[in-house]
This record gives C-alpha cells, structure tokens and sequence, in this order.
C-alpha cells in the first residue's frame, strides 16, 4: 500500500484532529494525500476526549479564546482567524454531528460519542481523496539540500513534496501520543521547548485525608499560590481524589503549578468552599445552626453544609471530633471551621504522571514556525499541526479547536505549495 502511494505529494504523519483535518483540507484542495498512523486506527486520542463526549471547543469570544493561550496566544491567531469555533461548529454539522452548548461554553456533541466523531472525521477526510494507511510508524523525515523529500518507515522510504507532522505530543501514549514528532523535528534542527504536563491533576500533602477519592464539589473557588503570592484564581468544578485534587478548576491552574513545582517554588491551592457566602455571613449561618441543632452531633451538622465524604476531612484537619455534641462547640472551634471552610488549604507536592495529562506543554518551538502556513522557517516543505507545537490552553475545548484551525493552515498551505510547484 505504501509503494503503491510513492507519488504523494504530501505526507500526513499522525491520524489524530489535526492529521485528518489537514489531510482532508489539502485532498480537497488538489493534492495527493497519504496519511501515515501508527496506531490501528486512526484518532485515538480524539475518541477519549472529554471522558468520551468529545469537548470539540468553545463559543467564547475570540479574545477570550486567545487568553486562554496565555503566550501561545499571539501564534495561534491567524489560524483561529481563518477558522474560528462557528466555523468549526459548521463543519461538523456538515458532518450531521449536531452540537450543543454546556457550562462554561463547552461545545459537545448532542447525542453520539467521541468515538463517532473519530469516525465520522476520518470518513470526510478519506470521502475527499486522501488514504489513510494504519500500523505504519514514520521513523524519521527524508529531506535534501534542506527541503523535505518524503519520510522513512524503518528500511523503507516513501517520497513526497512535503510532509506535515501532526503527531500529537506525549501524554496518553497509549493513543500513539509518544513525543515521536518531537524527535523529527530536532533531528532537522528545531529547537524544542521541554515537555511536561498540561491539564493534569496534583499531588498534595492533604490527600491521604481523602479516603477513595473522586468526591466532586462544585461551585468552590481555588486560589493558586506561588511561594505565598496569590498568582491565578478560577471559579467551579473540583474533584477531590485520594491523591490530591483535579477537575476543571485544578486542570486550568496545573500547568503554572507544574512550572512552579519545577523551579522548586512553593505552591498552594486554598479553596473556598463557599465563595457565595463571605465570611461575615457564613460565620452568621454556623452561629445559626450551632443554636438551633444544639442536641445533635457535630458530624450531623456538618452535613448541612458539606457533601458527607468530606466531614471527615474537615474534622481531622480542624482537630474536632464528628461524634461530639454541637452544645459543646467552642467560639474558637466555630473560628477553626469558618476557616477551614473559606481556606481550605492543600500543600502541592507534586502532579501526576505525564501519561495521564491531557495535553503537553512544550513541543516545536513555534519561533520557527510560520502562523499563517504552519510551515517550518528551517526546513522548505516541512509543517506542523497541533499538539506537537509548544502552544496549550486551558481546558474547555480550546486546545481541539487549536488542533483543528492549525491542521486547516497546514494542509491548505501545504497543497497551494504543492499545486503551485506541480504547474510550473
């Protein structure tokens, strides 16, 4: 099948959102496409997004949507221009993949999974001409005089004009997400940003308060300090876990935490576990409660205002005992749980492993890459998509949206370069 595919003019390497995206832009735009993935079939990782439902991006405007690029915000611009989340949201009604709004402009599909997303991507993106080959693993790029000339899969060479790299970055290997891309791109003299997770859950010191874990609160507000300064905030959903804590809030404030943990700075997560109240009322509301429930137990009380898996939480870290009587509680016992409820302090003592992020941070230096074409300024014929360039987002569907607008820019960039070169 490979041989039979010699006179691709462009190479694809990697069949995630990005790969298929610019596979079935340039196909339609004339070229001849060949897909090459690792993996059995392709857009692995695209299946198991957003725990299966497919957070495909966002209606935030797009200044918000470039905030939420933080730095990688200023190259990412052009291609979300030229591709924006109506335009997104367009396509995949083309594809009858019906989308709908949730929480916080998350953008999911309305009744079939990720896995059908996959599908139905790869069928548009194959129904426009490219091919897709599977359990083909590119080892390494072909290139001559300093302009690309194919890929080598082991023994084999297999020759084109250019070649996108699209292969996603290094977390969720198991998906064929392994850093390969990154090797590519260094062995033609791109510098490389080192990796390290994005989008992943912390390890504090407070989480062997949490027995079993995955307990999910929502509606808390989490402060991030850095050495004692207060350096972000986000308002939501948290998941407390036998290890630490996670969930949309955690995942947005990890990659300043990763990067602080990593300079060996200090860092904290206080959470507030009533932002509604402030602490004027909430003290007003314990000192209620406290009076009229005095003949029942702490522990009885505390459900009032807690989710029952963290009492227990809140009565080891307070030093009060769930089964005494709330007659005998103290002013400066109620002061303990009005802090404990408006600071509800985790030491971060870490973050778990790369695998388990659901981005990268890092990758391709994207200095040496063009914004408006995706094309390496190093290597003529050479281009990149998503997750492989050293640009993350916050959580919310902004990082597939990324994928998808920056696959767009390469494949078309790099079949105008192609059809362009073929006429002359």
């Amino acid at each position: 099948m490979i041989a039979y595919m010699d006179n691709s003019d462009i190479i694809v390497v990697g069949g995630g959102a990005a790969g298929l995206m610019a596979a079935g832009q340039a196909a339609r735009a004339g070229a001849r496409v060949l897909v090459l993935e690792k993996m059995d079939y392709p857009g692995r990782k695209l299946g198991i997004t957003g725990k299966g439902r497919c957070n495909l991006t966002n209606t935030a405007p797009i200044d918000e949507f470039l905030r939420r690029f933080g730095a990688g915000g200023a190259f990412v611009r052009h291609s979300l221009a030229a591709f924006d989340n109506n335009a997104l949201i367009d396509f995949f009604s083309g594809l009858d993949i019906e989308l709908k709004k949730e929480r916080g402009g998350r953008v999911f599909p309305a009744s079939v999974r990720a896995p059908r997303v996959a599908r139905a991507l790869r069928a548009w993106c194959e129904s426009g001409g490219a091919r897709i080959v599977c359990s083909s693993s590119v080892t390494a790029l072909c290139y001559d005089n300093g302009h690309i000339t194919g890929v080598c899969c082991g023994a084999r060479r297999v020759s084109s004009r250019a070649v996108i790299i699209s292969t996603g970055g290094a977390s969720y290997p198991l998906t064929g997400s392994s850093g390969d891309g990154y090797h590519m791109a260094s062995d033609c003299g791109h510098t490389l940003v080192p990796t390290r997770p994005a989008l992943i859950g912390l390890t504090t010191r407070e989480g062997r308060s949490f027995k079993g874990g995955g307990l999910v609160v929502r509606n808390i507000n989490a402060t991030l300090l850095i050495n004692g300064r207060k350096c972000a905030e986000e308002f939501g959903e948290l998941h407390i876990m036998d290890y630490g804590l996670s969930g949309p809030v955690i995942l947005t404030l990890s990659g300043m935490a990763v990067d602080a943990l990593q300079a060996r700075k200090k860092v904290c997560v206080v959470i507030d576990l009533k932002p509604a109240l402030d602490r004027e009322k909430l003290d007003a509301r314990l000192r209620r409660d406290i009076s009229k429930r005095a003949g029942e137990k702490l522990g009885s009380l505390l459900r009032g205002l807690l989710p029952r898996e963290l009492v227990g939480a809140c009565c080891l870290q307070t030093g009060l005992k769930p089964g005494s009587s709330v007659s005998v509680i103290k002013d400066r016992d109620r002061k303990q749980l009005l802090n404990w409820f408006k600071d509800f302090n985790h030491t971060v003592t870490g973050h778990r492993p790369l695998s388990e992020a659901i981005i990268t941070a890092g990758g391709v230096s994207t200095r040496e890459v063009e914004a408006r074409s995706m094309e390496s300024k190093l290597m003529p014929g050479l281009y990149f998509a998503g997750e492989v360039l050293d640009v993350q987002a916050d959580t919310g569907g902004y990082n597939l949206q990324a994928a998808f607008s920056t696959g767009r820019a390469a494949g078309l960039a790099a079949a105008a370069a192609c059809v362009s070169s073929a006429a002359e």
